[in-house]
Parts: C-alpha cells; structure tokens; sequence
C-alpha cells in the first residue's frame, strides 16, 4: 500500500524555501530593523583584534572585551595584561574581561555619550557611540578637539 503525500517534493522545497524568505524580511528593513535591536549585543572592532560585548547597564551602555585575536603576549607567554593603565594597581589585570564604556549614557536617538578606555595607552577619552543606520556601531574618542572613530561589525 503506499501513501500518496500530501505535498509533493517540488512543492515542499518552493515552500521550504518561500518560509526562509518571509523569515529574512523586516517590516522595518535590513538597516532599521538592525538599529530597532539596539546596541546590545557582541561587536568586532574595525581592526578584527577585540570582540566587545556591549549591553545595558542600569541607564548606561556598558561595553566589556570578551575575546582578543592575541589573546598571549609574545613577550610573557602568558594572558594580555593591562600593562599600560596609568594606575599601576590596574597593570595586573587581564584585558579579556576588562570594561571599556566608562558612564556611557543616552545622548539622543540611538547615541550615547560618556568616556572609553583604550588599554592600548592606558589613557581614558571622552567618547560618544553611535548606532547607525547600516547597523554598525561607532565608537569615537575625543582629546580636546582631536577625534577619532572606528565603525564595529556585529
């Protein structure tokens, strides 16, 4: 006896894929619908050299490094520290797990302003990130008047 199916393999696999298509669109779009998500979430720095875990934190943005392309130093052999922190209590720490967003708070739509570490100095500059409409993250650093940007990749 064999069973004739209800849906034959030509019509199954137009559907299967027609599913995959409605599942794929927005009602907001590609862009809007990545900004709509909000900042939350794990970032690639532009350099690919930090994956930074970005999330709210009470009313501020919160962003924390959980992953380095090289997480050793050549030198020690031994887990990436803090080593440039102008507080030598700090130089000890490892830069996986370290926070990055310093008292980042809502500055408008999809911006929040406050300040950022850079391990790679040790210093700390006044910082605005920035969800974009294409969905990247951009994270800028401010010394006086001297800026400079990077765009992060989810």
């Amino acid at each position: 006896m064999t069973i004739d199916p209800i849906w034959s393999p030509h019509a199954f696999h137009l559907v299967r894929h027609l599913l995959a298509a409605l599942l794929s669109i927005s009602p907001l779009g590609n862009a809007e619908a990545a900004t709509a998500s909000g900042p939350a979430g794990v970032w690639l720095t532009q350099s690919g050299d930090a994956r930074i875990k970005v999330s709210r934190c009470g009313n501020a943005l919160c962003g924390r490094v959980v992953w380095l392309k090289e997480p050793i130093d050549k030198k020690t052999g031994k887990a990436q520290l803090d080593d440039h922190n102008a507080d030598p209590a700090l130089r000890a720490r490892k830069i996986v797990g370290i926070s990055l967003f310093i008292d980042m708070q809502a500055a408008g739509a999809n911006q929040w302003s406050g300040r950022i570490y850079n391990a790679d100095d040790g210093k700390t500059y006044a910082s605005t990130v920035t969800l974009l409409p294409s969905g990247s993250l951009n994270v800028r650093g401010c010394m006086g008047t001297l800026c400079a940007g990077e765009d992060w990749t989810r």
